[in-house]
């Protein structure tokens, strides 16, 4: 390793801090240089008002720091690999995924309900189509209503009576130490969540050997296999923030499952499947769930 100093490029908000400085030191046990975290605003912190799909979507998380890895201004991309879309950018790769934090959905509340104690027209704040319809699902009289902004800001939406419970990923509310106010837990299986939810992706220069030898070291197998093929599903479907899917697998020594759920525009029609197969198939079984996927939707679920 020539270098003796690797920069970071990370969002600056506290959630995506936590994640960084995780990679900082999973990295830190192979590399004895010095390692140092740039801080990087992005769109999709400055915006934090509009609907994703509305002002660009996903990209808007991670196109401005994929700029500095490309300009040679940082070494390497921390993201969250939910927030990247599901085409890789040019000149870069993203192959390293840090151990996979909780992927489940979790619902908070004022006052600790449970989403089937919430009262008639009790009004949800979530970011997407897709968790949206899912709980419409389960529950069709309650008012879903677009909620933005980095976790604390959610929450203080919460106890400003903007809304009367929020539903976000479980991962970011417990790198945050704030499971305490997590008033029910939804299983993978009841609402099944985003493609990479819970996984922290490292990203490089495709031509930076150095760097992509060093990062082999500290990818975590089992969340690769996880996060390769969710986001080969997404790939087919040519997934962005309008398309409502959830995507999740499980891997079990050499037992692999990949569940999808895919939902048209107006979020009335399901389409789902779980395909079973061997760990070392399962770009093959993803392939083949969004291929089902796509084939049954058909153009009904992209605008």
């Amino acid at each position: 390793m020539k270098k003796n100093k690797i920069l970071i490029g990370t969002r600056a908000s506290k959630l995506a801090l936590i994640y960084a400085n995780r990679a900082k030191d999973e990295i830190a046990k192979v590399f004895s240089g010095e390692i140092e975290l740039t801080k990087i605003t992005t769109e999709g912190d400055q915006n934090q008002k509009d609907r994703l799909s509305d002002i660009g979507g996903k990209g808007l998380f991670s196109k401005k720091i994929e700029e500095e890895l490309i300009d040679k201004k940082i070494d390497i991309a921390v993201h969250a690999l939910k927030d990247m879309p599901s085409e890789e950018t040019a000149g870069l790769i993203t192959n390293c995924f840090l151990k996979r934090n909780s992927p489940e959905e979790i619902l908070i509340t004022k006052d600790n309900k449970k989403f089937m104690e919430l009262n008639a027209d009790s009004i949800i704040g979530t970011s997407s189509f897709r968790r949206e319809f899912q709980l419409r699902r389960i529950r069709n009289d309650l008012n879903y209503k677009t909620i933005r902004g980095n976790v604390d800001t959610r929450i203080s939406k919460l106890n400003n009576n903007d809304y009367d419970s929020v539903i976000l990923s479980k991962a970011g509310i417990k790198s945050l130490k704030l499971d305490h106010l997590i008033s029910e837990e939804f299983s993978t299986e009841k609402i099944i969540p985003s493609a990479g939810q819970g996984i922290v992706s490292i990203q490089c220069r495709k031509e930076d050997d150095d760097i992509i030898n060093l990062l082999s070291k500290v990818n975590d197998k089992v969340t690769s296999i996880s996060a390769l093929s969710e986001r080969r599903v997404l790939k087919i479907l040519e997934g962005d923030c309008d398309t409502a899917v959830g995507v999740f697998s499980k891997v079990n020594n050499d037992n692999f499952e990949i569940s999808g759920e895919l939902f048209s525009i107006d979020g009335k029609k399901r389409y789902f499947k779980t395909i079973k197969d061997i760990s070392s198939n399962f770009l093959k079984a993803s392939t083949e769930l969004g291929n089902y996927l796509k084939s049954e939707a058909k153009d009904n679920y992209k605008k």
